[in-house]
C-alpha cells in the first residue's frame, strides 16, 4: 500500500468543499443585515469540524479520530459546562441565544468549534515540531500537548471579546480587564485545550498511525483551515458592522474600534506566523525527504 492510498476522490473533495464553505462563512460575517445571523455562525463551525472530522480519519483512521472527537467534545463541554455553574476553568459568564440551540445550557455549536480548531491546531503542532513522521516518545507526548494548547489559545484571544463584548453571544458576569473578558479565561482553556490533547497524545502513543500521507495537499489544507480562521479575522472593519461603543455587563464602557485592532493584531502577529511556520516546516521537510 502506497503512502497516499487510503485517500479517496471523494474525502479530497470533502476537504476543499468545507474549506471554501468555511471561507464563504468568513465573509458572510460582513453582511449580518444579508444573512441569518445562525447560518454565519453554522458556516463558521460546521465546516471546520466536518473538514476535521474527514481529515482526521485519514490520518489517523475512524478509530483514531472518533478518540479524538470525544476527548475533544468531552473536556470542551465539561469544561463549559462546569464553569457556568462554578466560575472554574473560564470564570462566571453565560451564553444568550446568539449561537442557537443549547444542551444544558451550553450552545451546540460552541462545543462543536471546538472540533475544527481544535484538531487544525494539533496538526500545526505537529508540522512545526517535525512529529508527523515520529513515534512520540514521552518527551513528545508533553511537547505536542503544550504546543498545540498554544496555537489553539491564540484563535480565542483573537476572537473572545468580538463574539462577547461586541455580539454578545455570552456575557461574562463581572467584565474584564480585555475588553470585558477576565483572564481567567485565557487560562482556562489552555487547561481545557491540554487536558483533551494530552489525553489525544496518549492515545497516539499507544496507537501510532500506520500510515502516513505524504501528499502536499493533505497537509497544507489543514494549515489552510487554520489560516482561513486566522485572515478571517480581520474581516471586520466594514463601516457600520458594529457599533461605535460597546458596554460590558459591568457597566464598562469600551471603544469598539480599539477591541478589532487589538483581535486584529492578535491574529496578525500570532495566529498568520503559526500558519506560515507550519507551511516553512512542512516545506523544509519535504525538501529533505
Amino acid at each position: 500500500m502506497t503512502a497516499n492510498a487510503g485517500i479517496a476522490k471523494w474525502q479530497t473533495a470533502v476537504l476543499w468543499v468545507t474549506l471554501f464553505l468555511y471561507a464563504q462563512g468568513r465573509v458572510f460575517q460582513l453582511y449580518p443585515e444579508k444573512f441569518p445571523i445562525l447560518l454565519i455562525v453554522f458556516l463558521q463551525v460546521v465546516p471546520p469540524a466536518v473538514f476535521a472530522l474527514v481529515h482526521g480519519s485519514i490520518l489517523y483512521r475512524v478509530k483514531g479520530m472518533i478518540a479524538f472527537t470525544v476527548f475533544c467534545l468531552g473536556a470542551g463541554g465539561a469544561c463549559e459546562s462546569l464553569s457556568l455553574r462554578t466560575g472554574f476553568p473560564f470564570g462566571h459568564y453565560s451564553f444568550t441565544s446568539f449561537m442557537g440551540p443549547m444542551v444544558l445550557h451550553v450552545p451546540i455549536l460552541l462545543v462543536l468549534a471546538y472540533l475544527g480548531i481544535g484538531y487544525c491546531s494539533w496538526v500545526l503542532s505537529l508540522l512545526i515540531l517535525g512529529y508527523r513522521n515520529k513515534p512520540l516518545t514521552p518527551a513528545r507526548t508533553i511537547a505536542l500537548p503544550l504546543l498545540a494548547s498554544f496555537i489553539m489559545v491564540l484563535w480565542d484571544f483573537s476572537m473572545e471579546a468580538i463574539w462577547s463584548t461586541v455580539d454578545h453571544a455570552w456575557v461574562w458576569r463581572d467584565g474584564g480587564s480585555f475588553f470585558g473578558v477576565p483572564l481567567s479565561n485565557f487560562f482556562g482553556w489552555y487547561l481545557t485545550a491540554f487536558l483533551f490533547y494530552q489525553a489525544f497524545a496518549l492515545y497516539c502513543r499507544e496507537n501510532p498511525a500506520q500510515s502516513i500521507p505524504s501528499s502536499r495537499s493533505f497537509w497544507r489544507a489543514a494549515i489552510l483551515c487554520y489560516g482561513v480562521c486566522a485572515s478571517g479575522n480581520l474581516l471586520i472593519f466594514r463601516a457600520g458592522l458594529f457599533p461605535r461603543w460597546v458596554t460590558d455587563a459591568s457597566g464598562r464602557h469600551w471603544f469598539t474600534m480599539d477591541i478589532l485592532i487589538a483581535c486584529s493584531l492578535i491574529s496578525v502577529l500570532a495566529m498568520l506566523p503559526m500558519t506560515l511556520l507550519s507551511w516553512h516546516r512542512l516545506r523544509v521537510e519535504e525538501a529533505r525527504s
